[in-house]
């Protein structure tokens, strides 16, 4: 099969290899479409590696076919349409996946958009609603809100009746961010996020943050929360370190917590496959959230593709198309 490797020096190349077969548990897919992410990039760079046993090929989400099922498989069949979360593998022909990881194609989303489901939904249901535990009537505030996640969770924030703010770096992203359901827009080249949460919930604040940034951002969003809000941190692309008031943490009862998703047992992220085909999945059916997507590139593209994303200025999600 035809798939893009990474080489010792972290550049993309093309490259052939056998075609993955279905293990114990797991189903071989025909990738259709696969998405970009961050960790694409951070793994080229050395950092954020498969977990053992995993494929080395980069690639955390795809849209495609089933075309087998490995023993004691029993909830696909050959020829399903399917979206994937991935541990690796993504950018090839066809893929390996746990088969409790992966989720019918819900219709009207063609089979391209939907490489754009796993990993930002999977990512905004386990970082918002399980490790922030959002409840009915919460406010959140949403970094990076124009990114792959960012407008993912706007569109589940919204579908699911939650006010939700959003920042971005740019008044095309703020719009796109206004698009997908939020109910403010703050641009955090030109404004300061603090002031504005504060003037937009009456000095309250917001409940749950999902700060893609970390480093100084982590003081100012505990400026901007609730009495009991938290903190999830899902990157740390503005720092790696924070420093912040402590006696505001203890006195106003704010908890900051962070996780990442690649490495977690196939069993925990089963159980996030099912809470999202429960709750979100109806509502991706009904029209009510659907992903935005930036571009799409042939597979051979990769590198251009991983261009943009680190460029900044994509907005949504980048698709990596082998057939093309």
């Amino acid at each position: 099969m035809y798939c893009i490797e990474v080489d010792a020096s972290g550049g993309l190349r093309e490259s052939r290899r056998s075609r993955p077969t279905a293990g114990p548990g797991e189903v071989v897919i025909q990738v259709v479409a696969a998405g970009i992410n961050r960790a694409d990039l951070v793994q080229r760079q050395g950092g954020y590696p498969p977990p053992p046993g995993a494929s080395d090929l980069l690639g955390l989400e795809v849209s495609g076919h089933v075309t087998e099922v490995g023993p004691g498989v029993t909830q696909w069949k050959a020829g399903d349409a399917v979206c994937a979360l991935l541990p690796g593998g993504g950018y090839a022909q066809y893929c390996v996946a746990a088969a409790s990881l992966c989720l019918p194609v819900p219709r009207p989303l063609d089979m391209e958009t939907a490489a754009a489901l796993p990993e930002a939904a999977f990512t905004a249901w386990t970082m918002i609603w399980q490790l922030g535990g959002l409840q009915p009537g919460e406010r959140v505030l949403v970094h990076g809100g124009a990114s792959g996640v960012g407008t993912l969770a706007l569109r589940m924030l919204a579908a699911m009746g939650h006010t939700a703010y959003a920042t971005a770096g740019s008044p095309e992203k703020c719009a796109l961010c206004l698009e997908m359901g939020a109910q403010a827009a703050i641009d955090y080249r030109t404004e300061d996020f603090v002031e504005r949460v504060r003037a937009l919930t009456d000095g309250k604040g917001v409940n749950v943050v999902l700060d893609m940034v970390g480093g100084d951002y982590v003081a100012r969003d505990l400026r901007s929360m609730a009495v009991g809000g938290r903190l999830v941190l899902v990157a740390f692309q503005g720092g790696s370190s924070a420093t912040f008031d402590i006696p505001r943490l203890m006195t106003r009862q704010l908890t900051i917590a962070g996780a990442t998703l690649r490495h977690r047992p196939e069993a925990f992220k089963a159980r996030i496959a099912a809470e999202l085909h429960e709750h979100i999945w109806p509502l991706i059916k009904q029209g009510r959230i659907h992903p935005f997507i930036d571009s799409r590139y042939p597979l051979a593209q990769a590198a251009e593709a991983h261009e943009r994303l680190a460029s900044g200025v994509a907005r949504g999600k980048i698709l990596l198309l082998p057939g093309s």
